[in-house]
């Protein structure tokens, strides 16, 4: 992992740090049981979790102060070299006043099938009187490493800080897009992962460990309906900071009920109860018997068969009596078939009808003992015949 700190301002040389992590802290791997929970995930399950909703942003009084929107679709990513993917796109908004200071939150993110971010952008800011707070943080998958940009801006102060995260040393990392996906994969399974140990980022940009516990089952009251919730405790484990944890009331389909940040004085709630969607039973394919086709009892289907049997009759017939010489022919060939009663009679037909063809080759006037096959002299060649065409009686 390496990064680098650009700042601007008056005390642009006193914010100057070093990035890296302490030397004795080797970097934070996710276990077993969070890799695994990460790959169990299928697109079918994903599908049924696409869906918006919004929640209100209320105080410990319950007096309004905003909203939070989160909306999870599929969608189409564009890449450096233009190639196109189809991808999950998160985006989650809030903005509300916490004691009449305007502060919000906005984040869009890409993610694959199995939840590893591609791209992800994030925009925090508070409206402090004295000294505003800026921050933004980008992420950007490029080819075998994650880069992050982070720029924070306090006041007329800027500080940039870039770091490159190699993919190998994330396994497990769940980014605040993937974070939103995965807790609604939870509610719809109704379980956690036990003991799973997923990384993530904190609020410094640092690459620490990331928890979830399930707090268990609640009724809880949305206008004239109750419903039971599932409770998800995430909590963020920095290596520098204290950790810092968010509770979330989920229904069964992963609709977000309530979110309530440890330590903040309000907390957001769904104020009108969603459909809840549930899983489609795939019934089974229907299983018809086969039954006889008895079409000689449908009277339509017999009179048709009666009217095309008597037209192709008179079709014949009169095919017949304008070409007398086919029954001659037809006469002929079973008058001398009867007479000479072959024991192959394929094969006599077609030395008998082999000499009609159109392109035959002229017989020899020396016979070898080895005569080929007859079938062989009916494919068509080059015209190689020399000579008038031989009598329909030699042979």
């Amino acid at each position: 992992m390496s990064s680098k700190i650009q700042s601007a301002g008056p005390k642009a040389k006193d914010q100057q740090q070093p990035s890296t992590q302490k030397e004795s802290l080797p970097p934070p791997e996710a276990n077993a049981e969070a890799i695994n929970f990460l790959d169990s995930l299928t697109q079918e399950e994903l599908q049924l979790l696409l869906f918006s909703e919004t929640l209100a942003m209320v105080s410990d009084t319950r007096e309004p102060l905003g909203e939070l929107t989160i909306d999870i679709q599929k969608a189409k990513r564009k890449d450096e070299l233009g190639v196109i993917t189809y991808c999950l796109l998160v985006h989650a908004f809030s903005r509300s006043f916490l004691d009449k200071m305007l502060c919000g939150n906005s984040l869009l993110g890409y993610l694959s099938g199995s939840l590893e971010v591609l791209e992800q952008h994030s925009h925090e800011f508070i409206k402090f009187l004295v000294l505003p707070m800026d921050r933004k943080i980008s992420l950007l998958k490029q080819d075998d490493q994650l880069t992050m940009t982070r720029t924070v801006k306090e006041g007329e102060e800027v500080k940039t800080e870039v770091t490159n995260f190699p993919c190998k040393a994330l396994a497990g990392f769940v980014s605040e897009a993937a974070n939103l996906l995965l807790l609604r994969v939870m509610a719809w399974r109704q379980t956690v992962p036990n003991n799973a140990r997923f990384l993530a980022l904190d609020t410094e940009g640092k690459l620490c460990y990331s928890s979830y516990q399930a707090l268990g089952f609640q009724k809880m009251q949305v206008g004239h309906q109750q419903a039971e919730v599932f409770i998800v405790e995430q909590t963020v484990h920095s290596n520098e900071g204290i950790p810092m944890s968010c509770q979330y009331y989920l229904f069964s389909d992963g609709h977000l009920a309530k979110r309530i940040q440890v330590g903040s004085p309000g907390f957001c709630i769904v104020t009108k109860m969603p459909i809840l969607r549930e899983e489609d039973e795939t019934e089974p394919r229907p299983v018809f018997e086969k039954k006889p086709f008895l079409w000689e009892e449908d009277v339509e289907l017999y009179s048709r068969f009666l009217d095309r049997k008597e037209e192709l009759r008179l079709s014949h017939s009169s095919y017949l009596r304008h070409h007398p010489e086919a029954r001659a022919l037809v006469s002929d060939f079973l008058l001398f078939l009867l007479l000479r009663q072959p024991a192959d009679v394929v094969t006599f037909a077609a030395e008998y009808f082999g000499p009609f063809a159109v392109r035959c080759p002229p017989t020899p006037t020396l016979r070898s003992s080895h005569r080929p096959s007859p079938f062989r002299s009916l494919v068509p060649e080059r015209s190689y015949s020399r000579g008038p065409r031989p009598a329909s009686g030699e042979g």
